[in-house]
């Protein structure tokens, strides 16, 4: 069966627009209560910034309660904090809020089960069976009850401090933290505080409309010109959401998922904790695979998709994994990906090295990527077409062992991604150019 309504990362849509209705979104809760919810069961919901999540929340709440659940709000929170509340509370379900990086006309809902780990396929299809039936409402004396937890910020903002080295600190640190204006923008500078550095935030200070609005890990441009501006160590920018991190040297460099997982990756070898494979996905660049391999680590590439990544690393046994996008999981500290807890790994490798960030990045050369998205009238398998297969094939012929070539259906609109990776930009702009155009054609 396909699903109707989940994608690879809960439902998303425009605000107003099916299925992001108050409507839906009732009956969504409804669903979901009476699959993985039982008979006075708990279900904890929190939100990022936008300002239709106090629609969302209500309608949510509305729904739960009426089937009978009882409900934690937990306000703000970034979705990584929510996944761990999940399981702190001992809750049947943890519910999500968020449109990660979109703008604010977005918004979305994932869930977490009991365990703070995503939903399965089974489970969603499942959930949406229920969706073709009207929400159900209990007579009063079975309806659940809700209540605000006013201690659920500062109840992550521990959980994120323990994975930090009990022997560092962040005493000297200069960061400049962005926020995004979302979930992270409270927690995030505050964790930091604790830790003894001195934070400058910016995108901390969101009004409902300006979460990812030209700040945050998709627009990091500010960030990069406050920190050199203030002399900082490093930046930290988090997406609306607080599950991707993206960070900044201290010269103004952007440092990403991919530099970041090497960092990481490497110190756990050195340190002797490391176990597993790193995975990455089939988009990670390839100067990760290779800097990894000089390190004699095995590097393992997952379909894209922060849960096809997760699900690899437990089938694997490893413990570090992520997108260059800098959604990062680590599992020897938490159940799912969380850009703080990443970003607190990386300073505490540059607390116990001695070393900058952009010193941390010097064993990795990042290898110059090209992508072309290729708007098509219908859904098309490239690995079905003929032509686009031989076009394939005399592009990584031209590049031998120099490059790769990645063709990726995108999940959520008919575009196909044409990657290519080579030593010299020079080169891989035309062959992404050409290897389109063969795609275009093909699609007309």
């Amino acid at each position: 069966m396909i699903k109707n309504f989940f994608g690879t990362d809960g439902i998303r849509g425009t605000v107003g627009k099916e299925p992001m209705s108050a409507d839906f979104a009732l009956r969504l809760a409804s669903a979901a209560t009476q699959v993985l919810v039982p008979a006075g069961g708990t279900v904890v919901i929190g939100k990022d910034t936008r300002l239709s999540g106090y629609m969302f929340e209500s309608a949510l709440e509305s729904g739960f309660v009426a089937a009978g659940a009882d409900v934690l709000l937990l306000g703000p929170l970034p979705t990584p904090g929510i996944a761990y509340l999940t399981k702190f509370f001992e809750a049947d379900l943890g519910v999500v809020i968020s449109a990660s990086h979109n703008s604010y006309q977005d918004n979305g809902i994932k869930f977490f089960d009991k365990e703070g780990g995503k939903l399965s396929d089974a489970i969603e299809l499942e959930i949406e069976s229920f969706l073709e039936q009207s929400a159900i409402t209990l007579e009063s004396k079975s309806l659940g009850k809700a209540k605000f937890i006013d201690i659920a910020r500062v109840r992550y903002q521990d959980f994120c401090i323990s994975t930090f080295p009990d022997d560092l600190n962040l005493n000297g640190f200069k960061i400049v933290f962005d926020g995004a204006n979302g979930a992270g923008y409270k927690v995030g500078p505050r964790m930091l505080t604790e830790l003894g550095a001195q934070v400058i935030p910016i995108g901390c200070s969101p009004n409902g409309r300006n979460i990812n609005n030209d700040c945050g890990s998709t627009h990091p441009e500010i960030l990069q010109l406050t920190v050199p501006a203030v002399k900082g160590d490093v930046g930290i920018a988090l997406d609306g959401d607080g599950d991707r991190v993206v960070m900044i040297d201290e010269f103004g460099q952007i440092v990403d998922g991919d530099q970041l997982l090497y960092i990481l990756a490497t110190d756990r070898q050195r340190e002797g904790q490391l176990k597993g494979p790193v995975i990455g996905t089939v988009m990670s660049n390839l100067g990760l695979e290779r800097a990894l391999d000089k390190h004699n680590i095995v590097f393992r590439r997952a379909p894209v998709g922060d849960r096809y990544v997760l699900n690899m690393l437990y089938e694997s046994g490893g413990i570090i994994g992520g997108e260059s996008s800098g959604h990062l999981i680590c599992l020897d500290c938490t159940t799912t990906g969380d850009g703080l807890i990443a970003g607190l790994q990386v300073l505490a490798v540059m607390k116990r090295t001695g070393k900058t960030l952009s010193e941390l990045c010097n064993g990795m050369k990042k290898y110059p990527q090209k992508i072309l998205n290729v708007r098509t009238k219908n859904k098309l398998d490239p690995s079905k077409s003929s032509k686009i297969q031989d076009a394939i094939r005399q592009v990584e012929n031209e590049l031998a062992d120099s490059g790769r070539v990645v063709l990726r259906a995108s999940g959520t609109e008919p575009v196909i991604r044409v990657m290519i990776e080579g030593e010299e930009e020079s080169q891989i702009l035309p062959l992404a150019e050409r290897l389109a155009a063969a795609v275009a054609e093909t699609t007309i």
